[in-house]
């Protein structure tokens, strides 16, 4: 089994910064790629940053230049400068990720638990 756990959302005044954290653990064969998803109230889901594994680092426009994605190892960050009010949303984790089952490589995308993030005016 795999698990992702996040941590560091709040409540934050605009103009100030978060720093989202994402662990997974479990029976890994290899991570494919890591990222980060937000859904706003009545929205979809839709991704803020990601990371594929040997790619380039993708960022949703309206993020580009405020938020960083960094990964060490298992776990993924999102550094969230400069906040508005209209960031405000549940942010998931995702990541991609191989298992070894029965000598077979299963490829399957994980999510977090969500965490909620709130900037204020």
């Amino acid at each position: 089994q795999v698990h992702l756990v996040e941590s560091g959302g709040g409540l934050v005044q605009a103009g100030g910064s978060l720093r989202l954290s994402c662990a997974a653990s479990g029976s890994i064969f290899s991570i494919n790629a890591m990222g980060w998803y937000l859904q706003a109230p009545g929205k979809q889901r839709e991704l803020v940053a990601a990371m594929p594994s040997g790619g380039s680092t993708i960022y949703a426009d309206s993020v580009k230049g405020r938020f960083t994605i960094s990964r060490d190892e298992s776990t993924v960050y999102l550094q969230m400068n400069s906040l508005k009010p209209e960031d405000t949303a549940v942010y998931y984790c995702n990541a991609r990720i191989a298992t070894k089952q029965a000598m077979r490589v299963i490829i399957n995308d994980y999510w977090g638990q969500g965490t909620q993030v709130t900037v204020s005016s």
